[in-house]
Formats: structure tokens, C-alpha cells, sequence
């Protein structure tokens, strides 16, 4: 089987070493044409009867450098690219860093109109607090009264009527 000799095989030979970074001869379609264009001749050979109608092969060097020269526009293209996503990247981190700048704004914003709203009502609630404790001591001052009263109404009924100042007649002298 070939595919279990290695790609360098010395009996084999290797006509693709000039690949061996990972290029292979599908990936261009333009890989096999020469960089300066193959002049056209006509078939009549009156010019020259020598020539043949074979293509020149093309020179090794040649193929080396114009596959250099792909794989170098791969890396360039690869390159932009990259940098391109990374400026994507680097966009998307920065709205979304500004986005939480805002978030952070608008929560210290309610949290101080928040803050404002409890000293309020921390506030009112400690009015409240000491009026509730004043009406308290007023009903125990004002159930004081009522029970020193109801005790004199008691008193008062228990007793027999006598007028508080009893008048002398026996006293009272003629002249």
C-alpha cells in the first residue's frame, strides 16, 4: 500500500517536495502557469523547422518562489483578517464595557434616590416614634387624672351629704 510509505520515500520519489510546508498543488489554480506569459506560434513552420510544439517545463526555482509568494499573500490575507476580528473584538469590548459604565451610572443614580428615600421615611418614622411615645405618657398622665377623679365621685357618694360649712344660728347676736 502507498499510504503507509512516508511522502519522502527515496524509491518513490517525492514530486511535490517543494510542498512540504502544507501546500498542495489544488489549492491554486494557476500554480503550473509561468509568471511571464509562453509566446503563441503558429503551426506553419516556415520560421523556424526545428521548433516543436512541446510547452517549456517550468523551472523549479521558478515554482518555489511563486508558491512562496502564494503561501506569503495567504499569510498576508490571513493576517488582515485577524487583525480585523481582533478590532471587531476589541469594538464589542468596549460597548460592552461602556454599556456596564452606564448600568453602574444609572444603579448609583437609583441607589441615592433610594438612600434619600429611607432617610426620609427613617426620619418620619422616628417622628412618629417620639409622638407615640408623648400620646403615651399624655393616656397615663390623662388615666391618672380619671382614676383620681372616679376615686373622689366614690368617695363622695359614700359619704352622707354634709354641706362642707355649717351655719351658727345660735351664734348670730341681736343688737
Amino acid at each position: 500500500m502507498l499510504s503507509t510509505l512516508p511522502p519522502s520515500d527515496l524509491l518513490l520519489g517525492n514530486p511535490f517536495s517543494a510542498f512540504s510546508g502544507g501546500f498542495t498543488p489544488w489549492d491554486c489554480h494557476d500554480i503550473f502557469s509561468p509568471a511571464t506569459p509562453i509566446p503563441v506560434t503558429s503551426s506553419s513552420g516556415s520560421d523556424e523547422p526545428n521548433q516543436t510544439h512541446e510547452k517549456p517545463k517550468p523551472d523549479p526555482d521558478e515554482l518555489d518562489r511563486h508558491v512562496a509568494s502564494v503561501m506569503d499573500e495567504r499569510k498576508r490575507r490571513r493576517m488582515i483578517s485577524n487583525r480585523e476580528s481582533a478590532r471587531r473584538s476589541r469594538m464589542r469590548k468596549q460597548r460592552h464595557l461602556e454599556n456596564l459604565r452606564n448600568q453602574l451610572n444609572k444603579c448609583r443614580i437609583e441607589n441615592g434616590e433610594l438612600n434619600n428615600r429611607l432617610q426620609f421615611v427613617v426620619h418620619h418614622c422616628n417622628r412618629v416614634r417620639t409622638e407615640n411615645e408623648w400620646l403615651r405618657s399624655e393616656r397615663t398622665l390623662l388615666r391618672q387624672k380619671v382614676s383620681n377623679l372616679t376615686q373622689i365621685l366614690v368617695f363622695q357618694q359614700l359619704q352622707p351629704f354634709n354641706p362642707p360649712w355649717t351655719c351658727n344660728t345660735s351664734a348670730i347676736v341681736t343688737e
